[in-house]
């Protein structure tokens, strides 16, 4: 059975957080995830990873209707290189769709920017009252009409996705 993933309030001590400010879109979503001795880099690989097979196919078929508008081909989520080791990335790096922007033992933040839109993804390790857990933060800044199109469709599906691969962040 897979974890529980709950919507949750972007965690104020986070680089993401200052990122909100005329964001168009941003969520959190958190899981009970026992970090001690992980850094969150290795987290996200995990996560990215192993992202569930129909997420992937999701973005195949995004990737052929926006070439139709002229957007960029993303890929897929989980293509991370197996060889390369969260220790071996740097500031600039592609980690699969993402370059990575920011990077600390406690938070990663990886990034997508386009003529349309930038997203920005944070994966963050939290600690409250002796609970431990993961919170994946996104955060869209939306340039112009397509943009809003866009997101008036991936919006929705986000909500569904997002907790898909974080929950595939244990195995």
């Amino acid at each position: 059975m897979l974890p529980d993933v709950t919507e949750a309030a972007i965690p104020a001590k986070t680089k993401i957080a200052g990122e909100l400010n005329g964001a168009y879109f941003y969520d959190c979503h958190q899981m009970d995830y026992q970090h001690e001795g992980i850094s969150a880099m290795q987290v996200f690989l995990n996560a990215f990873g192993n992202t569930p097979a129909w997420v992937d196919f999701l973005m195949q078929i995004r990737n052929r209707v926006v070439s139709l508008f002229g957007l960029k081909d993303l890929g897929q989520l989980r293509a991370i290189l197996p060889a390369k080791t969260a220790a071996d990335y740097r500031i600039g790096d592609q980690v699969g769709i993402f370059s990575l922007i920011y990077q600390s033992e406690q938070e990663v933040i990886l990034c997508d920017c386009d003529k349309h839109l930038d997203v920005k993804v944070s994966l963050s390790k939290q600690s409250k009252e002796g609970r431990q857990f993961i919170a994946v933060t996104t955060v869209v800044h939306v340039h112009n009409m397509l943009g809003k199109v866009y997101m008036f469709f991936v919006g929705p599906a986000h909500k569904v996705i997002a907790p898909a691969v974080i929950q595939h962040a244990k195995q």
